[in-house]
């Protein structure tokens, strides 16, 4: 069974935010995901490719280890192509160290210990290159849900910190680079500190909030980083809870009508409501199931829809009497990310890639550090408009 640090690399903005959360989650249970799942096949395959690109493994041993990732269940025909941009920048990044310094070290699945300024802390770099003074650790994040960067990133600083800790001793480490390479969202994001700074940051911030978190102690605080995945106590959290019920301070307002600042201010705290919300749900749901009740509800068979128990049979059977018509429905094209999963995205760009349009998505409100450009109507409206 896979060790996990309490003190996580990944969770590393979340305990350094809220240090007595690492302890609080403890008490609930650590749930795996098929996205979480898909992310580690990805990784394997990534892993796999680039011992092969390394000259690390032959061939021969490359198509075997393939065929086993081939046959996994969450395995779609897309995922090599998306998996070869995260090796090719790699490989990039291999190719510009070994031309500063020829015996450049490059190491995968490197195992990093930060535990010098995180009691018990480590975790794993996808890739590690050390070239003319500089360290640089690549990151490979599967998921296509929410953009990553590596700006400020404090997984990938603990990370460096531990790579920092391996081979400081070996080589004189003055700059640290760090790249997340999120392929299914066409991000690369890279961020450079000097290693001086670094190590001022870890001692300085790191360290007293990381000796916090480990006993247990500070301030909740909630957040951002409350939402579902990130914090295991997210739904019965008191501090998450108060932040979100801060919004019925409306209800006491003089007014009959909400002005702009206070729309602007609920508009801005209405997806973590939600969430909130939701998770709160999820969380009652699930403890009820397991024999919890609430004052005021109670547990009870939800609607469900009927379902064939052997098609083929049925099949059989109706086409003795009815014409394919009446049994069949006819054939519908697949949509295009489904289409990708099943003949590969590489492969569907070429053959199909002119045939792909992206229509003007529909206005959005977000915050205005957004990086997205300002909607313009006028701009929208005619490229809506069909040739005619």
């Amino acid at each position: 069974m896979a060790q996990h640090a309490i003190l996580s690399a990944s969770g590393a903005k979340k305990w350094l935010t809220c240090p007595p959360s690492a302890r609080l989650e403890l008490q609930f249970e650590n749930k795996t995901s098929e996205a979480a799942e898909e992310g580690t096949l990805a990784h394997e395959l990534g892993e796999l490719t680039l011992r092969k690109e390394l000259k690390f493994i032959s061939t021969r041993k490359f198509n075997s280890e393939f065929k086993k990732i081939e046959a996994h269940e969450l395995f779609t025909k897309d995922m090599p192509d998306y998996v070869d941009i995260y090796v090719n920048t790699c490989m990039e990044k291999v190719s510009e160290a070994r031309a500063k310094t020829p015996d450049a070290v490059i190491n995968l699945e490197q195992r990093l210990d930060y535990s010098e300024w995180v009691p018990e802390g480590f975790g794993t770099g996808d890739m590690v290159v050390i070239a003319d003074g500089t360290i640089e650790i690549i990151d490979l994040k599967y998921g296509k849900g929410v953009p990553v960067s590596a700006i400020g990133n404090t997984q990938m600083r603990l990370y460096a910190l531990g790579a920092i800790s391996e081979f400081s001793f070996l080589y004189d480490i003055k700059n640290v680079k760090m790249t997340i390479i999120q392929p299914r969202l066409d991000s690369i994001s890279t961020d450079e500190i000097s290693a001086i700074d670094l190590l001022y940051w870890a001692s300085e911030k790191l360290a007293p909030a990381a000796a916090l978190a480990f006993k247990g102690e500070g301030d909740f605080c909630a957040g951002e980083h409350c939402s579902s995945g990130f914090c295991r106590a997210n739904a019965v959290c008191k501090a998450r809870a108060d932040k979100n019920m801060e919004l019925a301070i409306y209800e006491f307002q003089d007014s009959s009508t909400l002005s702009i600042d206070e729309i602007a201010d609920i508009i801005g705290k209405c997806n973590e409501l939600a969430k909130w919300a939701k998770d709160v749900q999820e969380y009652a749901l699930e403890q009820a199931v397991s024999g919890i009740a609430y004052p005021g509800w109670k547990l009870v068979e939800g609607r469900s829809n009927r379902r064939y128990t052997d098609v083929d049979a049925i099949s059989d059977i109706l086409m003795d009497e009815f014409t394919q018509d009446k049994v069949y429905k006819p054939a519908e094209i697949l949509g295009i990310s489904a289409m990708e999963k099943s003949i590969g995205k590489k492969r569907f760009g070429e053959l199909v890639g002119d045939y792909i349009e992206k229509p003007v998505g529909k206005p959005v409100l977000v915050v205005e550090t957004d990086k997205r450009e300002v909607f313009n109507k006028a701009t929208a409206d005619f490229e809506m408009v069909p040739n005619g």
